[in-house]
């Protein structure tokens, strides 16, 4: 038997905002790894609010909640730094895998680290300055001291090889997946057809519309979204520009250009959208827009590819990875190309429709089962190497 640890103290099964991002991250290969034949057996080191997981939990995993309130930021540091150390001796782990970018200073396993992208170096004016310097210090130190970095794409893989000098042999590309109720609409679904109309209702929606769904911040690119659409409605393009999620910081840069261009009444902000509304608004839109100057992997344009919705976005860092084939990529600071992209989909019926059939070929191809499966193969790499005999030299 292998006993794997995780440390999954931002895993969360809420319906709020902190089931999002990482912790979807985790969810996802978590729940999977039970799933993947051989003799490991892990136990998961779950905050304090999720002791139960029905249909996860088991003979292969256990879940192992703090027993303190590590939600809280500075409670999660030190459970990670100076309790989880302690755990990883009581509970006899032969590998601990941190699935966000630090590990404890001092362990006595070899420990798998996922990083998920290094915004706080490449974007570091998005952080206060006691979190950049923290995230920057801790996961260089991780990085070096990992048996395994493992990252969300090639292109964070380049990232942590450039930035922290990690060998690029030991570091392993897992892409994530995405969940099954990411699905195209089914038209002859009287089911599908009435939620969808319910939800148009519920949201007062045109029939028409170009969306973005993603934190409302500067490296979106957003306003430069609301530019390219102007130069749309300009030409008489009858849709309206949807810019759906939460708002993240220095947001009011779009909110101004919405007024310069005016478009007031041609731009909807609906707010922060729940993990279970999503899918459907995917499907509402006529073509998903999401023109982000900087990603480790971007999981929205895979969602919208898996809705079956024609997707444009921008040529920079991991997002070529995600849409290969099946999107548009452009300039993300070229406000013509934007325009021109979102305008040949609009207007070509049939490049929209072989860009959906592309779109959902191409999301199929990134499942938690096969990120999960990545994720064993690396733990079986690292503790066989940690297992190999030292050959002394003659």
């Amino acid at each position: 038997m292998t006993r794997v640890g995780i440390n999954a103290q931002k895993l969360f099964l809420t319906r709020d905002y902190r089931n999002a991002g990482v912790s979807r991250y985790i969810q996802g290969i978590v729940s999977q790894l039970p799933r993947v034949p051989g003799p490991e057996r892990y136990l998961v080191y779950s905050n304090q609010q999720l002791a139960e997981w029905p249909g996860v939990a088991g003979q292969r995993l256990h879940l192992a909640p703090a027993g303190m309130p590590t939600t809280a930021p500075v409670a999660r540091i030190l459970w990670e730094q100076f309790l989880l150390p302690a755990l990883v001796v009581r509970d006899r782990l032969d590998l601990l895998h941190c699935p966000l970018n630090v590990q404890p200073v001092a362990t006595s396993c070899p420990v798998v680290l996922t990083i998920h992208d290094l915004s706080f170096i490449r974007l570091p004016d998005r952080f206060s300055r006691a979190k950049q310097r923290y995230l920057a210090t801790l996961t260089r130190y991780s990085a070096r001291r990992a048996a395994r970095v493992l990252a969300d794409s090639a292109a964070t893989k380049a990232d942590v090889v450039a930035a922290f000098g990690v060998p690029p042999e030991r570091v392993d590309v897992v892409y994530p997946g995405v969940e099954a109720d990411f699905r195209p609409f089914d038209s002859a679904s009287s089911e599908d057809i009435e939620r969808l109309a319910d939800f148009r209702r519920r949201h007062d929606l045109p029939e028409r519309i170009i969306l973005y769904l993603g934190t409302l911040e500067p490296r979106k690119n957003v306003d430069r979204l609301v530019a390219a659409f102007a130069q749309l409605a300009r030409r008489g393009v009858p849709h309206t520009l949807v810019l759906a999620g939460g708002k993240g910081w220095q947001y009011e840069a779009i909110f101004r250009a919405v007024e310069q261009h005016g478009l007031t009444d041609r731009v909807l902000f609906p707010g922060y959208v729940s993990r279970e509304e999503q899918p459907l608004w995917y499907t509402a839109a006529d073509v998903f827009v999401y023109p982000s100057q900087y990603e480790g992997f971007g999981l929205p344009p895979l969602e919208a590819m898996a809705c079956g919705v024609p997707v444009i976005t921008s040529n920079a860092s991991s997002l070529p990875e995600v849409v290969g084939d099946a999107g548009i990529t452009v300039d993300a600071n070229d406000v013509e190309a934007l325009a021109e992209a979102m305008r040949s989909v609009l207007q070509d019926a049939d490049r929209a429709a072989s860009m959906r059939a592309a779109g959902l070929a191409r999301a199929a191809t990134f499942t938690w089962q096969a990120a999960a499966e990545a994720c064993v193969a690396s733990y079986r790499r690292v503790l066989s190497d940690h297992d190999a005999p030292t050959v002394s030299a003659p």
